[in-house]
């Protein structure tokens, strides 16, 4: 019944649509949407006080950073995401991207996003670690450090510099194995939940670090956005083991341990 009718839906669009709209104002539209619907929430909770307790941060944002983060972003998003959107359209199409039914099956997407997480991880890595050198870090990566207290939409605040170079490895798994564009769509949504919930500023009792051991979440990331750029680490974007394996989060784990070690005191007192 879900298969028929998400094929009645995916047959509407691609007739009223040619692949070109589809790939590439449709793409903007779905990411706009998904990004600022799961992003603004964060800016309410914020400023209205709700779930404090779950909030990683005593400090809160001011309504002008807020509003300047936004403004930003829209001005970003239709001068850089847009225009990148449009000019590697053909580059999706020669790698084999189709819109065109059937549908991929089920267990070609989540094999397909599955492989593009691992390989947009490590490359994030890396990429993330030589934005944190000296001259990188003064004159591009500092923008996206203005916001030492983040919220869901700073995940995509950022000199456009660095939109295009660590929005390389978002791309990079879909442009070499040409997927159709559902998994393109699943795949950004899935990517841009991931990169709003690491950067929310909360730590719920439901978050998937808690439960998935290798995901970093919020907690682990929000630890990168409060120390100075030589001392942060941390340097992943969805997963931990590219840190842990090179040693880049050996602070946050000592912090982690001592937190630990104060709650275990503290409930003895008790």
């Amino acid at each position: 019944m879900a298969a028929s009718l998400l094929e009645s839906g995916w047959t509407y669009l691609i007739t009223h649509f040619s692949d070109f709209q589809l790939a590439c104002l449709g793409s903007f539209f779905l990411h706009e949407s998904v990004f600022f619907l799961s992003g603004l929430p964060c800016i309410y909770l914020e400023r209205a006080g709700w779930l404090s307790k779950y909030k990683i941060q005593t400090k809160n944002n001011t309504p002008a950073a807020q509003e300047k983060c936004i403004s930003r972003l829209l001005l970003y998003h239709f001068c850089v995401n847009l225009p990148v959107m449009v000019f590697s359209y053909p580059v999706f199409r020669y790698m084999g991207m189709r819109s065109s039914l059937p549908l991929p099956s089920w267990k070609v997407i989540s094999t397909q996003i599955l492989f593009y997480f691992i390989l947009e991880d490590f490359v994030f890595y890396w990429g993330h670690r030589i934005l944190h050198t000296k001259w990188l870090y003064k004159h591009v990566h500092s923008v996206h450090h203005e916001y030492a207290t983040p919220f869901g939409l700073t995940s995509e605040y950022a000199h456009p510099a660095e939109i295009l170079f660590l929005g390389f490895a978002t791309i990079i798994g879909p442009a070499i194995t040409g997927p159709h564009l559902i998994t393109l769509w699943l795949w950004m949504m899935l990517r841009v939940l991931e990169t709003v919930e690491a950067h929310c500023g909360y730590h719920f009792p439901w978050s998937l670090s808690n439960f998935l051991p290798l995901y970093g979440g919020a907690d682990f990331h929000d630890y990168h956005h409060r120390l100075l750029y030589t001392k942060s680490g941390n340097y992943s974007s969805t997963f931990v083991y590219m840190d842990w394996i090179f040693g880049t989060d050996k602070g946050y784990r000592k912090l982690k341990a001592l937190k630990s070690y104060g709650d275990e005191a503290a409930g003895k007192d008790i």
